[in-house]
C-alpha cells in the first residue's frame, strides 16, 4: 500500500477543485484503489491511502488537477505495510 500526505493552505483554489477530486476518489474507492482518505482534524491537509503500484499512483495523481492546484502540496508518498487493517 501507498500512503499520500497533503498539506493545506487557505487558497480559494483548493476549495474550488474539492468536488471533483472527491468524486474522483469515491471512483477509486469503489474500484478497489483507495483504501481510505480524509483530512486531517484541523483542515490543514490529509491522508490518502491506495492500494496500488507506484507506477498506478503516479498516474492517479497526474489525472486530478487537484493535486496541483494552489492549495494543495503532495508532502510525501510512502510505502506503508500494515500489520493489523486492510
Amino acid at each position: 500500500m501507498l500512503v499520500v500526505e497533503l498539506a493545506f493552505t487557505p487558497a480559494p483554489e483548493r476549495l474550488t477543485a474539492r468536488p471533483a477530486h472527491r468524486e474522483r476518489l469515491a471512483a477509486l474507492r469503489e474500484a478497489g484503489e483507495l483504501v481510505a482518505a480524509g483530512p486531517w482534524a484541523d483542515d490543514t491537509g490529509a491522508l490518502l491511502v491506495f492500494d496500488v503500484e507506484r507506477e498506478r499512483l503516479d498516474r492517479i495523481l497526474e489525472a486530478d488537477p487537484y493535486y496541483g492546484v494552489a492549495g494543495v502540496e503532495v508532502v510525501r508518498v510512502r510505502e506503508w505495510t500494515p500489520v493489523v487493517g486492510p
